[in-house]
Parts: C-alpha cells; sequence; structure tokens
C-alpha cells in the first residue's frame, strides 16, 4: 500500500501543505499567504474564512505537485498556530469575528487585572501558564463580550471555540467534530494540565462558558472523517494533531526526556521534553502537554520568545532595506567585528520569557552615523540568538538539567552565521536536521501512529538524520560582553508602553 499522509502546518503567516510518503519522505507541496490585519496599536487579527480557503489552496497545490488523487490520500495531520482564537456559529460555521492571533495585545489590561487580584499563582499552578494575554482565553472572553449577542449565543450552546485546529477539523468534516487534544487546549488557559482536562475553576475565572469549549482527545488517534463535498473530494480520517511547537518537538525525534529543540520562525519556541513531570516553573517558563497518546501525558518546558522571524520581516516590509530573508546572512557577514555595539531588541508584542513584560517595546541602540543596513540585519539575527540563550539559562535551572545540545528548525535556521552564532553564545553544539520541516512532520509522524502507518516511535527513530553541526568557538569574555550587552539594551525596552501610551 502507498503511503500518503496529507500534513497541514498552518501557521501565522500562511499555510502549507505536505504530502508525506511512509519513510517520512516530503513527495508534494503548497503553499498559500493570508492577510495579516492590525486594526489598531498592539492588535493582531486573521479572517478565519480566509484561512480556510488558503488552506484548500495550499492542499489542492500539495497534491498535484505529488500527482496524489484525493482518493489517495491515507491519513491527515494538522500542526497550527497556538493561541489564535476564533469563534464561529455551529450551525453556519460562520466566525463572529476575526480570529485574535496569539501576538495580539488588547486583553493585556484583564490579564493585569487579575494578577492585581492575586490569581497569578492558581492559574499558573492549574494551567502551567502565565497570566497574558498570550493565551487564549482572555480573547475568547473579549470576543463574547465585543460582538452583540454573542455571550448570551454561547451561552445557549450555539457558538463554539477553537484554536486552529479546531477550527479545521469543523470545516473538514463540515461541521460534525467540534474537537482538539492537549498540546493545544494547554495553551488556552482554561486546561488543567495535570488531571488533564478542562478547569471548570478557570473558566469562571476567565468567564468562559464551558458550552463553546471542544472535545481533548488524543494527539494520534481519529478527530473524525473528512466531508469530501467540504474538502477537495478527500474523504480521509484525521488522525493526527498537534500545536506547531509540539509538533516540530515531536518531529525533531525529542521524544526522551532531557530533548531539546528551537524553532526559529514568525517567534521563537524553546521546547525541553520533561516527560510525565510537568515541571512547575517559578521565572514565566510555561508547563504545557508535548502531546498525548494512549491517554498518557508527555510534558515540556517552554520559553515563548514573541518575535524573531518577525523582525526579519519587519526589516523587508517595515523598513524596505532587504528584499527576501536570505539577504541578511550576507548583510550581516559584512561586519567580521561583530555588531559593533549596536543591538535590536523586537519586542514588537511585548516581551515573552523570561521577561513577561507586555508593556516592553521594539528598542535599536547603539546607532552613530555609521549605522547602516548591515547592523540592523546583524542585530536582528543575533537578537534570535541573544533570547533564545535567555530563555535557555532559565530553563536549565529550573529543569536542573544542563543542555547538552539544542535541535534547530524553522526558517531562520537555514542561516549558518546564526547557528554558529547561536552555538557561540549559547555554549553548547547546535544541529540542524537534514529535513527542517520538523514541524509538518511531527504533524505526519502522530496522524501516522494515529492511523497505523507506523506502529511506534521507534520506527520512526532512523527518519530524523543531522544536516549540520556548529560547535561553540567564541571566547568566554567575549560572549560575556556581548551578552551584557544584550541585556542592558532589554532593560531599556520594558516597560516602554507605560511611557508612550500613558
Amino acid at each position: 500500500m502507498t503511503v500518503r499522509i496529507l500534513a497541514i502546518d498552518e501557521g501565522t503567516t500562511g499555510v502549507r501543505g505536505f504530502l508525506i510518503d511512509g519513510d517520512g519522505g516530503i513527495v508534494g507541496s503548497g503553499y498559500r499567504e493570508f492577510e495579516q490585519h492590525f486594526p489598531r496599536p498592539g492588535w493582531v487579527e486573521h479572517d478565519a474564512d480566509e484561512i480556510w480557503q488558503a488552506t484548500l489552496e495550499a492542499t489542492r497545490a500539495a497534491l498535484e505537485d505529488a500527482d496524489t488523487r484525493p482518493d489517495e490520500v491515507t491519513a491527515i495531520g494538522i500542526t497550527n498556530q497556538r493561541e489564535t482564537t476564533v469563534l464561529w456559529d455551529r450551525s453556519t460555521l460562520a466566525p463572529v469575528h476575526r480570529a485574535i492571533v496569539w501576538q495580539d495585545r488588547r486583553t493585556s489590561a484583564t490579564c493585569d487585572q487579575l494578577k492585581a487580584a492575586g490569581h497569578a499563582d492558581a492559574i499558573r499552578r492549574c494551567t502551567g501558564l502565565v497570566a497574558d494575554a498570550y493565551f487564549s482565553g482572555t480573547k475568547i472572553a473579549w470576543t463574547l463580550d465585543a460582538v452583540d449577542g454573542a455571550r448570551d449565543r454561547a451561552d445557549a450552546g450555539d457558538l463554539a471555540f477553537g484554536t486552529m485546529d479546531t477550527w479545521l477539523v469543523a470545516r473538514m468534516t463540515g461541521g460534525r467534530e467540534h474537537v482538539t487534544e492537549p498540546s493545544n487546549a494547554s495553551r488556552t488557559m482554561l486546561y488543567d494540565v495535570r488531571e488533564g482536562g478542562w478547569s471548570d475553576a478557570m473558566c469562571r475565572l476567565l468567564d468562559v462558558p464551558a458550552a463553546v469549549l471542544p472535545e481533548v482527545r488524543d494527539s494520534a488517534g481519529t478527530f473524525g472523517t473528512t466531508d469530501p463535498s467540504e474538502f477537495l473530494g478527500i474523504e480521509a480520517p484525521i488522525t493526527g494533531i498537534a500545536g506547531d511547537q509540539q509538533a516540530a518537538l515531536f518531529g525533531q525525534g525529542c521524544w526522551s526526556p532531557g530533548t531539546s529543540k528551537n524553532t526559529y520562525g514568525t517567534g521563537s519556541f524553546l521546547l525541553l521534553n520533561t516527560g510525565a513531570d510537568a515541571v512547575e516553573s517559578q521565572h514565566g517558563l510555561l508547563t504545557s502537554v508535548g502531546w498525548q497518546i494512549d491517554g498518557e501525558p508527555t510534558y515540556v518546558l517552554e520559553g515563548a520568545i514573541f518575535v524573531t522571524g518577525a523582525s526579519v520581516q519587519w526589516l523587508r516590509d517595515g523598513l524596505g532595506i532587504i528584499d527576501e530573508a536570505a539577504e541578511t546572512e550576507q548583510l550581516a557577514a559584512q561586519l567580521p567585528d561583530g555588531n559593533e555595539g549596536v543591538y535590536l531588541v523586537p519586542a514588537f508584542a511585548g516581551l515573552g520569557a523570561p521577561h513577561w513584560d507586555q508593556y516592553a517595546r521594539g528598542t535599536i541602540v547603539g546607532l552613530t552615523r555609521g549605522t547602516g543596513r548591515a547592523h540592523l540585519a546583524r542585530a536582528a539575527l543575533e537578537a534570535m540568538a541573544y533570547q533564545t540563550v535567555d530563555v535557555a539559562e532559565l530553563m536549565e535551572r529550573e529543569a536542573k538539567h544542563d543542555l547538552q545540545e539544542l535541535r534547530v528548525d524553522g526558517g531562520a535556521a537555514a542561516n549558518d552565521l546564526l547557528c554558529r552564532f547561536q552555538a557561540d553564545v549559547l555554549g553548547v553544539d547546535v544541529l540542524r536536521p537534514r529535513n527542517a520541516e520538523t514541524t509538518v512532520l511531527g504533524a505526519a509522524f502522530l496522524a501516522g501512529l494515529g492511523c497505523g502507518v507506523w506502529a511506534s516511535t521507534d520506527e520512526l527513530a532512523q527518519v530524523w538524520q543531522e544536516d549540520a553541526r556548529f560547535s561553540p568557538t567564541m571566547d568566554e569574555a567575549t560572549r560575556r560582553r556581548l551578552l551584557d550587552g544584550w541585556r542592558a539594551a532589554v532593560d531599556r525596552s520594558r516597560g516602554w508602553a507605560h511611557v508612550t501610551e500613558g
């Protein structure tokens, strides 16, 4: 039997579709971008219907690229941008509002109120998260209150909430299924990570009616069968789902406790597999479910960095100093003696771990008349590495485990200069896989496990192969000087919105 697993990666800026064979190889792909909406400063929205259309187009392109008919699809796996929140009418599948993106800061004041009222510790103990606008719970409540009649309709059971995995499954099944799995559920601020279910206490605290929440199932298993009249003529089981960062950890082969990866995407996410132990962080790291198979959760400790690759997009789209992201490596290499004191703190959406300052704003320091495009390109790349170090050092302390190596993926991982610099400032080897599409592979692997293509991760162990290894060569004095400069720049970015917005 020819295996063709359709893996859908619904990201922050676009949707990618892939056909994966039984050896974990990519035999076809397609991609479609969708629009980013910024209705106010700090607000970020997506049109959920446009995301669905992008999914159809990317999937159709992948099928054509792989010369695969709809009836040849074995199973479907989904991975998605996490925390992004959409509510829709259960009968019509019409969204009641644009999806509120994970980067959005409109509920910062609500989170401040939760912390001021003394709820932060209870939220952390139950959900493994910090009280921050990043997560879905406060976005749900905001939507229900902002849209006329939405809260009454939700209380009556007429509305459904979902992160983007849930939304895609609903559309793919013609509205028959309203489901998610623990890696996504554990990012809502409504899920009890240790008890493994929605928390009534968190629903009451965040004013979210339980009636809108989806059913939580294993990450590898049956989520439903697609409706061919809705989904390109495909009638296939959806058998694997995970949030993008957990999917990348799974696709990197980090299946045992103590293994770790970092994904350089729009943001960056450093994850450490902690096995059956849900490590409780005291300093802003997040405890989430990595995946759940046969009812057994695997936990991760995560440091979320809001903006890394997005800073390169800003150089391209906001400033116009590059035409494509790949130019940053060549530009940065024009400075053989390093950054010459120029630092970019890309706190465009506040700062994530370990600072969790939702009022920080983007900052450039160290400018002189000699500063040019090369300095900004290098500063953007270096900021990715510095932010990773901040998270990794805290993670080592809290998990009581030294990082032995770091597996990397995401678009910027193709940048050799970044990988070398990351190894230098982190002080450990950085490993880049031969197949960089680890997020997609994670979704495909889970789907394959869910439908029986593979019996266990042991069968997948040979799929991950090393492409390049970068070992640290920087002396300790230089490393410390650069990190000290970075942390001084971060201090100058913190709380800036209080100064400018009152």
